[in-house]
């Protein structure tokens, strides 16, 4: 069985990803918290168990997987359902995590996440407002090129997982989108297993930054 090593479910937005990957599509994993160090760096703590000293990172037996992305393509090796059937949608699937997995950096620093509180934005920058308009424009064309009540189709999959800590950030911070991708942000904040994880998040201790 994968055994997962996470952080903070208030605030690792990366740990999310392939907990609410392997929790949605009930594949069965063992979930290890380490907690961030509060106020310093947790680099040393976490190399314990994860070589680049970041969190996720997944065990599976004697093999080790960091980085979200290298993780849900390792489980997807033996649980197709990770990413879609369909060729196409497959394509853009991968498409758009990998664009979530490595872009995105104003909203990030902007808007860091933190699940189980209401924050207030001084104001949205146009960098911040170009993030937001790319993230309701890819979350359009994937809902309605598809035609599902996922993104990329009528199932979940990865890239829905890899977009779940923006939808946690949409609550936090008040972001507004088009209806069409309220409609998926508001599936995702009440899928079970967001529920889940915020109820988990809720009792954590909070940490200095």
């Amino acid at each position: 069985m994968y055994t997962l090593w996470i952080a903070n479910k208030n605030y690792s937005s990366w740990s999310l990803r392939p907990w609410i990957l392997l929790k949605a599509l009930n594949i069965p994993f063992n979930e290890r918290l380490s907690y961030f160090e509060d106020g310093e760096s947790s680099h040393e703590k976490f190399k314990v168990f994860s070589p680049s000293g970041l969190v996720p990172c997944l065990v599976d037996g004697d093999t080790t997987v960091w980085d979200s992305l290298a993780i849900a393509e390792y489980i997807a090796e033996d649980h197709i359902q990770v990413w879609p059937k369909d060729r196409i949608a497959r394509a853009w699937a991968r498409s758009a995590a990998a664009e979530m997995h490595s872009g995105f950096t104003t909203l990030r620093q902007m808007c860091a996440m933190n699940c189980t509180n209401t924050l207030k934005l001084e104001k949205i920058t146009p960098e911040l407002q170009n993030d937001l308009d790319r993230l309701d424009a890819v979350w359009t064309e994937g809902l309605t090129k598809f035609g599902g009540k996922w993104l990329a189709g009528d199932s979940f999959t990865a890239v829905d997982a890899f977009f779940a800590p923006v939808a946690f950030r949409t609550r936090t911070y008040g972001l507004i989108f088009s209806a069409t991708s309220q409609a998926w942000i508001d599936r995702m904040l009440n899928h079970p297993a967001m529920i889940e994880w915020v109820e988990a998040a809720a009792k954590e201790p909070a940490i200095a930054h």
